[in-house]
């Protein structure tokens, strides 16, 4: 596997993302994940509870396609409410670090009014590259 990433200098300092990303090797995309149960229920009354059964569930879908939290390229996010995704930033961040350690791929937050599940407050999907 072979992944690089660039911040330019010109550009913000990223907190917790990286700018851009190039990854060499074959792709796996991975499915929005919310805080969907196996019994098909949501779980966790909060964003940050929600967030970690979301990005576990994430995990669990690139451990079973042969890949790693470290191949991550590419993370996408929807919020229901991205103020109170960023007023738990520092939580969800301890979430990240537990879940994924110190890689900070390319990543996106994007608001949504609702998602599938109407209780789901927050869902994750993704990008990795393996060789």
């Amino acid at each position: 596997m072979s992944i690089e990433k660039f911040n330019p200098d010109s550009l913000a300092a990223p907190i917790g993302f990286s700018h851009a990303v190039i990854g060499e090797g074959k792709f796996i995309y991975l499915a929005g994940q919310t805080a969907l149960s196996k019994e098909g229920v949501i779980v966790g009354s909060n964003i940050v509870e929600q967030f970690e059964k979301a990005l576990s569930s994430l995990c669990v879908s690139l451990k079973a396609a042969g890949g790693t939290p470290a191949d991550l390229v590419k993370i996408t996010i929807y919020s229901v409410d991205p103020e109170n995704y960023r007023s738990n930033s520092r939580e969800i961040g301890k979430v990240w670090q537990s879940l994924l350690g110190k890689n900070f791929p390319a990543m996106t937050l994007i608001g949504v009014t609702r998602l599938w599940d109407i209780e789901a407050l927050v869902e994750i999907e993704g990008v990795a590259c393996i060789s």
